[in-house]
């Protein structure tokens, strides 16, 4: 052992040594019983944290302590390279616009970008000492990836669980692509409630709203069926402030009695109840914003404007019209999209849904399945089963990602889907020989891609080679994976997706046991994240300074679940600690260099205790960590 312990040199002779024996390949041909684990490929969206550390060397761990009791350990590592987060970091990094670029000019600058993040990322996780078998190592933009992600749309789509339609969507003006519930998040925002008059049979009827920009999109004024202020109004009509068109005064048990005046305008399309209202009662539709997030060219006085302009406006026409009686300040919650933090809107868009609310029990039945650690966990599991509002939107209006494997008859729309022999393929580069049933014999490509979900929740099958044409499957030997590793904030996302996606495809869970790991936190009390910046050192400054081994030490002293501080001190302590277990170790070595393992030694009694407790305390330990509980095994 050196005489002084020095992280830098003991940590990079172990790596080498592990590297050059290759001692963590999986090997397919072993008798030893399977563990594997399904990793999170983290998105190459920006550089890594100290949160990102947390939450995969904890799952190390796990690795570790399996390769150690025995088990054949699969341990694969993956890079999420497509989609949104990937496009947003290139055009920040280079200071273009996606929209500006032809396809190919931005793909090569994507592949470009992803090629020295992923570089960096694994070069990061090796020197962490990470018991990764790198030969297992995959991008969700490969061609693996993608041949897997468009054989599940191909089959979804034939079997009915897959569809595309006309309707409402969630949508970012932002990143002008339509979005799923599970990416929306939420933020308080500082409005105000415009109190304002409807005039009926020359009375006014006073409606309170936080959105008057969209008073050229009103189709109806709903009350209470139980209200008995506004019987008399019922079946009557309402004339719209500013523009002047009359819509029917309708009822709907779910207005609410208290919350403003009681009478709520339906809009298309302020929220979520706007769209049921408008499909329980027939409702048509008025267009008022584009995807720009502006007041559509058809809207009188406001045109061109964007919606706190238009809304600025309105108000002030009402005001000078008599028509506006009150104001008032709130904060409100609204709708944001997770990537980009704007308000979403809901507007009419052709895209590519996943049938997910016809199946809920499904769901929530595969929850009870899964062993759940923490269990708490799966609460949030079933929470957001239950509140499923929207099915999955699973198309994007973007340019890097896998795309949708499709073409559409120019005659009479009907969508032909690629032969499975062809996939991957791009149908902007791929005109398919075909006759569709009408007659016609000319296609339209999908210029959509998928949502980077659509492929990541196929991470288990991706890692089993899932019917690859190679004959390299190994779905047999894999499935169910033995334990999936993630945040608890995309359960709603990566791990409900992987389960409805297995459950489609096979029938089956995806994984035995889900292992859920808390947030590493800023002082503050929030969540350190590459959005937020608010990462003071980045890991490698923090591997330079401290070494794998105190932050590997940081990390195993949190209990599963929960969310933690971080700070250079808890380092400074795990270093002082593993200082003091070098020298130890160096000190019992100097007295072991005669110590023959076959000599039968006369133990003292007070030596029994010692071993006895220290077989005790493994067997804790060992009980601790097959229920992933690392915090209290250290």
């Amino acid at each position: 052992m050196l005489d002084k312990y020095d992280f830098k040199t003991a940590e990079k002779e172990m790596q080498k040594l592990w590297a050059d024996k290759d001692v963590y390949r999986f090997d397919p041909n072993s008798p030893n019983k399977i563990y594997s684990i399904d990793t999170p490929p983290p998105t190459v969206s920006g550089s890594l944290h100290i949160g990102h550390i947390f939450s995969y060397t904890q799952a190390e761990m796990v690795a570790r302590f399996r390769k150690f009791t025995g088990y054949n350990v699969f341990y694969p590592f993956g890079f999420d390279d497509n989609g949104l987060p990937t496009e947003r970091l290139v055009e920040k990094e280079e200071g273009i616009k996606a929209k500006d670029l032809p396809r190919d000019v931005l793909y090569e600058k994507c592949m470009t970008t992803t090629a020295k993040y992923v570089e960096e990322f694994t070069n990061l996780w090796k020197s962490l000492g990470f018991s990764v078998d790198w030969n297992l190592r995959y991008e969700t933009i490969n061609e693996r990836s993608r041949r897997i992600s468009q054989k599940s749309f191909i089959r979804l789509a034939k079997e009915g669980k897959a569809y595309v339609k006309e309707s409402p969507v969630l949508w970012c003006t932002e990143c002008q692509t339509s979005i799923a519930q599970a990416e929306l998040d939420s933020a308080d925002i500082k409005s105000t409630f415009n109190y304002i008059s409807f005039m009926v049979d020359g009375e006014p009827l006073t409606v309170a709203t936080t959105r008057p920009e969209l008073l050229y999109g009103v189709v109806c004024l709903f009350v209470n069926p139980e209200d008995e202020r506004y019987t008399k109004y019922v079946g009557k009509k309402a004339v719209v402030p500013v523009f002047n068109y009359e819509v029917p005064i309708l009822t709907d048990e779910i207005v609410s009695l208290d919350k403003g005046t009681g009478v709520v305008m339906c809009a298309t399309y302020g929220d979520q109840t706007d769209v049921e209202w408008c499909e329980k009662h027939n409702l048509p539709y008025r267009k008022v914003l584009t995807t720009e997030g502006r007041l559509d060219e058809s809207v009188p006085y406001v045109a061109g404007m964007s919606v706190y302009g238009a809304r600025k406006e309105l108000v002030r026409m009402m005001d000078e019209q008599g028509l506006l009686t009150k104001v008032e300040d709130l904060v409100h919650t609204v709708q944001t999209h997770e990537r980009c933090g704007k308000p979403i809107e809901i507007l009419p868009s052709r895209q590519w849904y996943i049938d997910i609310l016809s199946h809920r029990d499904l769901f929530v039945e595969a929850g009870k399945k899964i062993n759940w650690y923490p269990t708490f966990m799966k609460n949030r599991y079933d929470v957001w089963v239950e509140n499923l509002k929207w099915d999955w939107c699973i198309s994007r209006q973007r340019y890097f990602g896998v795309p949708f494997p499709v073409w559409y008859c120019k005659k009479c729309g009907k969508p032909m889907f690629a032969d499975e022999s062809i996939l991957p393929v791009n149908p902007l580069e791929y005109t398919p020989e075909a006759t569709c049933e009408c007659g016609c014999t000319e296609f339209i490509p999908e210029s959509s891609v998928l949502d980077t979900w659509a492929t990541s929740s196929m991470t288990p099958q991706i890692n089993a080679h899932w019917e690859e044409p190679d004959g390299t499957d190994i779905s047999d030997t894999l499935a169910p994976m033995t334990m999936r590793t993630q945040a608890h904030e995309i359960i709603r996302t990566w791990a409900f997706y992987t389960i409805a996606k297995s459950l489609y495809h096979t029938g089956e869970i995806p994984w035995q046991d889900i292992m859920v790991c808390g947030f590493v936190l800023a002082k503050k009390g929030e969540k350190i994240s590459k959005s937020k910046g608010n990462a003071v050192k980045s890991p490698n400054q923090l591997v330079d300074e401290f070494g794998a081994d105190c932050i590997r030490y940081w990390a195993a002293n949190t209990k599963l679940g929960t969310d933690t501080y971080f700070s250079d001190d808890e380092l400074k302590i795990a270093k002082r600690f593993l200082t003091k277990l070098w020298n130890a170790s160096k000190f019992t070595l100097t007295h072991l260099n005669d110590y023959d393992k076959n000599e039968t030694v006369d133990l003292l009694p007070i030596d029994k205790w010692i071993v006895e407790r220290c077989k005790q305390t493994m067997r804790r330990c060992i009980k601790l960590l097959n229920e992933y509980e690392i915090g209290s095994a250290r």
